[in-house]
């Protein structure tokens, strides 16, 4: 909770002031029930202690005549009053609240975008979306449920300050049996701690197997393996279920145990004021009141402590996640703007690895401006890394890249990368219009920039046949579009902000060879307007480039385009 009050300074002072004050109004109310109840069973011979004369004197100081009448609607005010002001800070926890899940998936977003892409390959997915589905809920319940202790804190110091001014010695004996109480039960709380632990390992297991399971859904029903997915998930699900019940079974014992508790210890005082010491009953009924509230509250504390600790994993967990991605968040500090391309993009003696494994060693190669350079080569011989190191997601350890002469480390990283148009293997494309999938929301393109970039992409024709034209949806994962369709939208997306390099990485890979020819009449008709950096396995493509590189274990050499059109396996 304190790292939530330095979070939202003033929203926890509203709630804090409006809960004291809350308090206070009830107190005010509880207080006029003692000497209500004296006149109301008019028990004249009634020792009358200090706190009901202290009450009746002020009363009428201040001109209040402490009848039946004005005595109630004290009681009455005192309450309207109190639901006021927890109306206010109720309120305000609700608020701050949903802004604790919004900033906090916010902050993960961020984190998560802005880190080095050597970090985020390594997160799985599922993990990622439980953050920022379960985890930011958990511990948006948990701060309510933090506040919530608050509240009834607050509410128990005012009844046991009652209770103190009416007797305190049976304040103290009552506080003793509510501390006996707590400790009594605290082993819950601790059962239920660890049950929230193990929810949220669990959830983030679940959700990881989960996420991987659904992407590869279709293979498994080919093959008759969907079973296999799903003893696995039903094994983590099982795992997760009794969690939960330990958390429930906690949780609904520690409810029992509490009010048990209460009532007895509530009903010997009762016994021992009334019969041991005589004491008057409107007394009695105060202080049973009063130190009954106070109990009650105290347990209500301990419940709401419970549910809070349940949540709190969550909290640090996602709170770990953020903070693992800032210690990684990739270093965007170039100051120069990006030049224009118009020369070359060149490789000298670069080396690249990951941890001991080494991808490229002393590689250099040049790719000029306005051409299209294929690079082929096996699968691992460093072609997607050196994309990679182009784009600046990699950095080498030696070596340098070059864009028209300057060295890619000084230069503005997100304004290259808003020169370069990106077309990955996968077609992933949204369930939504093709406008959009083109567009991807941005406000800045207008209808007319995404069907130039349809026409660029050799799209127009199919798309404008469509129903709707480009408002037309592609369906789940582009389903309603053929592979052919699926990847000029990519390329048309790729093209949508004017990019000076266009990259396909293996982008004709799963096409039929009509498609790829078709995709290879586009590049080249874009051939001269920019540069085009394409990895290929076809020859198509190996056909149509101006230059050709293959890399194999970790170098690179030129090839000849005689040579390739004569062997096309190479």
């Amino acid at each position: 909770m304190l790292t939530f009050f330095r979070a939202y300074p003033w929203q926890s002072a509203v709630m804090l002031l409006a809960l004291l004050f809350a308090g206070i109004a009830e107190g005010v109310g509880l207080s006029a029930l003692l000497p209500l109840i004296n006149i109301a069973i008019k028990d004249e011979s009634a020792e009358r202690n200090e706190f009901e004369r202290a009450i009746t004197d002020f009363l009428l100081s201040v001109g209040i005549q402490p009848t039946i009448g004005t005595l109630l609607i004290i009681i009455v005010l005192g309450v309207t009053v109190k639901s006021l002001l927890l109306l206010v800070a109720n309120k305000q926890v609700g608020y701050t609240a949903a802004r604790v899940a919004l900033d906090l998936r916010l902050d993960m977003l961020r984190a998560i975008l802005r880190s080095k892409w050597e970090y985020f390959i390594h997160q799985p997915i599922g993990k990622l979306t439980n953050s920022l589905a379960t985890e930011a809920q958990r511990s948006s319940e948990s701060f309510v449920n933090g506040a919530t202790v608050i509240t009834f804190l607050v509410q128990a110091i005012i009844y046991g300050a009652v209770a103190v001014a009416v007797s305190w010695k049976a304040t103290l004996i009552g506080l003793g049996a509510g501390i006996i109480i707590i400790g009594i039960s605290h082993f819950l709380v601790r059962m239920a701690k660890r049950a929230g632990k193990r929810q949220t390992g669990l959830l983030i297991s679940l959700l990881t197997q989960l996420t991987d399971t659904l992407l590869s859904v279709k293979p498994l029903k080919a093959m008759g393996q969907a079973h296999l997915a799903d003893a696995v998930l039903a094994m983590e699900t099982r795992k997760l279920n009794k969690a939960v019940k330990r958390q429930v079974f906690s949780s609904a014992l520690l409810n029992v145990a509490q009010e048990e508790m209460s009532t007895i210890v509530i009903a010997l005082g009762m016994f021992v004021a009334l019969v041991q010491f005589e004491m008057p009953v409107a007394t009695v009924m105060i202080l049973a009141v009063a130190l009954g509230r106070m109990l009650a509250h105290f347990g209500k504390v301990q419940k709401q402590y419970q549910k809070m600790v349940i949540g709190e994993s969550a909290f640090w967990s996602m709170r770990r996640t953020i903070d693992e991605a800032r210690r990684a968040e990739e270093r965007l500090d170039g100051s120069i703007a990006p030049p224009p391309l118009n020369s070359s993009i060149e490789l000298r003696d670069v080396s690249f690895s990951y941890t001991d494994a080494p991808v490229v060693q002393n590689l250099s190669m040049e790719i000029p401006g306005g051409g299209l350079t294929t690079l082929v080569g096996p699968s691992g011989s460093g072609k997607t890394t050196i994309i990679d190191l182009i784009i600046g997601l990699l950095q080498p350890q030696s070596g340098e890249v070059l864009i028209d002469g300057v060295p890619l480390h000084t230069l503005d990283s997100t304004a290259w990368r808003r020169m370069i148009g990106y077309v990955p293997q996968e077609t992933i494309l949204l369930h939504d219009s093709i406008h959009h999938n083109v567009s991807l929301g941005d406000e800045a393109l207008s209808e007319q920039d995404v069907e130039n970039a349809l026409r660029a992409a050799g799209a127009w024709d199919f798309v404008a046949a469509l129903p709707l034209g480009m408002h037309d949806t592609v369906g789940e994962r582009g389903t309603r579009l053929s592979g052919g369709q699926r990847q000029r939208i990519m390329i048309a997306r790729a093209l949508a902000h004017k990019p000076k390099l266009l990259i396909l990485d293996e982008a004709t890979s799963a096409l039929d060879p009509a498609s790829e020819a078709a995709i290879r009449d586009t590049l080249q008709q874009l051939r001269g307007k920019l540069t085009i950096l394409a990895i290929s396995h076809q020859t198509g493509l190996v056909e149509a480039a101006d230059r050709v590189y293959r890399l194999e274990a970790g170098t690179v050499r030129s090839v000849e385009d005689q040579r390739l059109s004569e062997h096309p396996g190479e």
